[in-house]
């Protein structure tokens, strides 16, 4: 037996955003409806970084590529739930030395982020030598339980660290219910091509035996 785990933000109005801004929550309108129509349909006008979602290099970098560049072989497989819950306000190479990041890991940063529904804009996050020492690893990927990997640092060096080592970032992620440990993942933005980012689902599997997959 497995058990899945949905680590995916739900999308509604009022939902957490980038530094609560109100012009990144979604709208979410009806077009019809059962009293004009024989069917149900509506809309939502969303920034492609509300919620979970990928980031491509198109975001900070003006040479980067877009969405069409990373494959979704890329976000799926093993990963690796890191518990860094203890660090305040952000986190460092000081708090990532002792989980011993691999070549080609995905990483999840679980943090306080996950132990509350509110974690508003002082959201903890991932320095600058934090994002060097794991783009220096050669991580594959790193995901975080925050609306953004980073938070006030002048020329996102986060971003531009883990992009110019060509890993992969997550942002969104909801991880309170997520023990530290292996997993297998599965995390799907949505197709879209040109963008510098785009929503995703994104899950945890544990106790899959990973070789009978393939």
């Amino acid at each position: 037996m497995y058990e899945v785990y949905d680590i995916s933000m739900p999308i509604h109005h009022g939902m957490v955003t980038y530094k609560n801004k109100p012009e990144k929550q979604p709208a979410i309108r009806v077009i019809q409806d059962f009293n004009e129509a024989s069917a149900y349909e509506s809309r939502i006008d969303m920034d492609m970084h509300t919620g979970t979602h990928v980031d491509s290099p198109l975001h900070m970098l003006p040479d980067g590529g877009t969405m069409q560049t990373i494959s979704i072989e890329r976000l799926v497989g093993p990963c690796r739930v890191l518990d860094v819950t203890d660090a305040q306000d952000k986190i460092t190479r000081n708090d990532l030395e002792r989980f011993a990041p691999k070549e080609d890991e995905f990483l999840l940063l679980k943090t306080q982020n996950s132990l509350t529904d509110d974690f508003g804009s002082e959201f903890v996050f991932l320095a600058a030598d934090g994002a060097e020492y794991l783009a220096a690893a050669g991580v594959r990927g790193v995901g975080i339980d925050a609306p953004g990997i980073e938070r006030d640092q002048p020329g996102h060096p986060t971003h531009k660290a883990l992009f110019e080592a060509d890993s992969i970032i997550v942002e969104g992620l909801r991880l309170g219910d997520v023990p530290e440990g292996p997993y297998f993942m599965v995390i799907a933005p949505i197709k879209v091509l040109e963008t510098e980012a785009a929503p995703a689902r994104a899950l945890l599997f544990s106790g899959l035996e990973i070789k009978k997959l393939w």
